[in-house]
């Protein structure tokens, strides 16, 4: 079976979705859109279909079976709901938005016409998190602590708060939908603190230089994610998950378990990134979506989770989930 794939927004981290989905015999790409007339026929050239730069346009002439959407997070809206109307399944890269109504609407449309969809949290899918989770499958977790610490990306829309929502809704969101993943609960409260006004070289910077967000979930379980963007030649990216007597330390590349002192390190052997997109197209050949790992419905609770700490970093006060 030829799965057509078409994809709107091409850039750095599409790129690498393409990388992946060219390697898989049954994916051809169909199309490629872009604001830049330019970067599609650029893609175009290096993958074949036809370049677009208007995704109505493209959803209209091509069959597609599946749409990778690598937008900014302020683009999201029109693009998922057009592949709604079509019923053409979806991947969207996070995060999913930087409005709860504009993802609460693609959600409302995803779930009326049975759409398959993957979110990119490819943390996920990588197997140091398939080890987390079996080491923590008889253990009962009191706490964790995340971060994502280090510099800026050079993109200019991330360091606009309207366009990318702030670093922990952009960037650390990695970390909060992990640790909301090994939980296993539904978050009932957020409560965040973020200071601004170090960087000031910056053109159109308005996010938080730091921010920490501690989080209350229904099991019990609390959290503190702290996110930074001002540092230089320094960085920590990790999730560290803590029960009695045990300690996780979970980062990009490796895991190591801690048990009573004694300490076990392993590599991370599976590419998040490709095992997401692998497992996304083997969705669409099937049917069965049983094996993705973060379909919208659920990236739709790690955005209110980090939407909800923009919301206490404005008024101090916790924000309370139902």
């Amino acid at each position: 079976m030829t799965i057509k794939v078409g994809a709107i927004g091409t850039g750095g981290m599409a790129g690498g979705h393409f990388r992946n989905l060219d390697r898989f015999e049954e994916v051809e790409f169909a199309a490629f859109c872009d604001i830049s007339a330019e970067r599609a026929a650029n893609r175009c050239n290096e993958y074949g279909g036809n370049p677009y730069t208007d995704h109505r346009e493209m959803f209209d002439k091509e069959d597609l079976n599946a749409v990778y959407i690598c937008t900014p997070p302020f683009a999201h809206g029109d693009q998922e709901l057009a592949a709604c109307e079509r019923q053409i399944p979806i991947f969207v890269e996070k995060p999913i938005a930087t409005q709860m109504e504009i993802a609460e609407q693609i959600n409302q449309a995803i779930q009326e016409k049975g759409i398959i969809t993957s979110v990119g949290y490819h943390w996920r899918y990588q197997d140091n998190a398939d080890y987390a989770r079996s080491v923590l499958a008889d253990q009962k977790i009191v706490g964790a602590l995340g971060y994502w610490m280090g510099g800026m990306p050079g993109v200019a829309w991330w360091r606009v708060r309207e366009q990318s929502g702030g670093q922990h809704v952009e960037q650390t969101t990695h970390i909060f939908d992990l640790c909301r993943y090994l939980v296993d609960s539904e978050v009932i409260a957020v409560h965040g603190l973020a200071v601004q006004g170090n960087i000031r070289d910056v053109a159109n910077y308005d996010v938080d230089d730091m921010s920490v967000v501690n989080i209350s979930f229904a099991n019990g379980v609390v959290a503190n994610i702290a996110s930074a963007c001002m540092l230089k030649g320094w960085g920590r990216v990790k999730l560290e998950v803590f029960c009695n007597g045990l300690v996780i330390d979970i980062s990009g590349g490796s895991i190591s378990i801690n048990r009573d002192g004694e300490t076990e390190n392993y590599s991370n052997e599976v590419n998040g990134y490709t095992h997401e997109d692998r497992v996304f197209i083997d969705a669409v050949i099937s049917g069965d979506s049983s094996e993705i790992r973060s379909p919208y419905s659920d990236a739709l609770k790690t955005l209110q989770l980090t939407l909800a700490a923009s919301q206490s970093f404005e008024t101090g006060q916790p924000v309370f989930l139902s």
